[in-house]
């Protein structure tokens, strides 16, 4: 499984989303894009939250995959392909997905974006 940003945030405010999320965390080998780290980063920021300890989560609930020029190649692919249908697709959503997609990992998201990929829409 490939935890998005937005389901790390589910999790980390403890929603009924979160809950999903914390029992696929569990029951699962889980794993995050490196550019969720970047977006987490943001929303620490922004809501002045502890940084150590939701980086030594997510290190502890999943193997962070880092971004390679495969998956960034494949990111651009994507993009133009989904913003035919998807108006507002962006560049960070398609590195999410070839991610997915290079390692056969289904995506734990709350985003719209991901509907009819291999995708778990929270």
């Amino acid at each position: 499984m490939l935890i998005d940003s937005c389901a790390w945030i589910e999790f980390f405010y403890g929603t009924e989303k979160g809950k999903k999320v914390k029992d696929i965390l569990a029951s699962a080998a889980c794993f995050t894009s490196a550019i969720c780290l970047a977006e987490l980063s943001d929303w620490i920021e922004r809501e002045k939250i502890n940084r150590a300890k939701v980086m030594n989560e997510i290190s502890f609930f999943s193997t962070v995959i880092d971004l390679d020029r495969e998956t960034l190649e494949l990111a651009g692919i994507l993009k133009a392909e989904k913003r035919k249908t998807v108006k507002d697709f962006g560049l960070v959503d398609a590195i999410i997905l070839a991610t997915g997609k290079k390692y056969n990992l289904r995506v734990i998201t709350t985003d719209r974006h991901f509907s009819g990929e291999n995708s778990l829409l929270l």
